[in-house]
């Protein structure tokens, strides 16, 4: 299937800026919005419609029970650890610092490879420690606060969670359609966040409060923008377009989140998280060029859905 460039690119820095302004949007909604709650309505909200467009489009929504346990298993590790708990971090952290530790996703899933015995190429082992190295540096000035602490602690588990549903996507028997998959990984990560809000008492810290202007505002960016337009330009730009242009993204959202951060939420992050950020970036900018040639031999074969190696809050 082949796109004019002007969609391409539309859709490419549609991501490159929707997906990096997620972390700043979750900073602003759990500002008042008690964090499991947010996540959980978010997502239930937006597999909903999802679910609604594409039953008006004719798509089929059924599935087989293999393939909703599959879809629910992701939306698990996805969704309910891996972006439900950035809502809890970002209570505690600066979004910038969770969008960098979240550019390590990548890394993980090569120690991952590594871990399973897959061949991985030696400037993509090397690339992937001065990743590593960099994510020290982005924690290291936190560790020193318990709060902090413990948000930086809730953001690496979140990173890892959804480094480990990525490995494991495309074992999982999912739907072949990415959008059906991605409403029931929606409907499932945002019943599982739900009742985990209502175990841990968020439903009882609901008041008028809670809907505070810019929060609210937040939120409805996060269903309408983040999950259903920021999915679907991916989804279409994993059909048209080389999987080299598409990964771009998973250099480019942290820079947006710093920015963002920096300019509109008054965050500053110091010396070493900067400098962790860089290394961050660096590595996974040469470790998607070091893998690039097998991505693109690769391709030439069928193959299932892909699997996400990026964090998308």
């Amino acid at each position: 299937m082949t796109a004019p460039p002007k969609h391409v690119w539309i859709a490419l820095v549609t991501v490159w800026i929707v997906w990096g302004s997620t972390y700043f949007g979750i900073k602003v909604a759990v500002e008042t919005m008690p964090p499991l709650l947010a996540g959980g309505s978010r997502f239930l909200v937006a597999g909903s419609i999802l679910a609604a467009v594409l039953a008006l489009r004719g798509t089929s929504l059924r599935v087989s029970r293999r393939e909703l346990l599959g879809s629910s298993i992701a939306g698990l590790l996805l969704l309910t650890v891996g972006v439900g708990l950035v809502h809890v971090a970002e209570t505690r952290i600066d979004s910038s610092v969770a969008a960098m530790i979240a550019g390590t996703v990548p890394l993980q899933i090569i120690l991952m490879r590594l871990a399973a015995g897959q061949d991985v190429a030696r400037a993509t082992r090397l690339s992937t420690l001065a990743g590593l190295l960099g994510l020290g540096l982005v924690v290291a000035p936190g560790l020193g606060s318990g709060s902090t602490a413990l948000g930086l602690a809730i953001m690496i588990s979140a990173t890892i969670s959804w480094s480990i549903g990525s490995f494991l996507s495309g074992r999982l028997g999912m739907p072949r359609d990415p959008f059906v998959a991605a409403v029931y990984e929606m409907l499932a990560g945002g019943l599982l966040l739900s009742l985990g809000a209502l175990a841990v008492g968020e439903w009882g810290q609901v008041g008028a409060s809670t809907f505070a202007t810019d929060a609210v505002l937040a939120w409805v960016y996060l269903v309408i923008v983040g999950s259903l337009v920021g999915f679907t330009a991916y989804a279409w730009l994993l059909r048209v377009a080389p999987i080299s242009l598409v990964v771009t993204h998973q250099y480019v959202n942290p820079l947006v989140a710093i920015a963002l951060g920096v300019l509109l939420l008054a965050e500053r992050p110091g010396p070493l998280a900067l400098l962790g950020s860089v290394l961050i970036i660096g590595a996974v900018y040469a470790a998607i060029r070091a893998e690039t040639p097998r991505r693109a031999h690769a391709a030439a074969k069928p193959k299932p859905r892909p699997e996400p190696l990026d964090q998308a809050a």
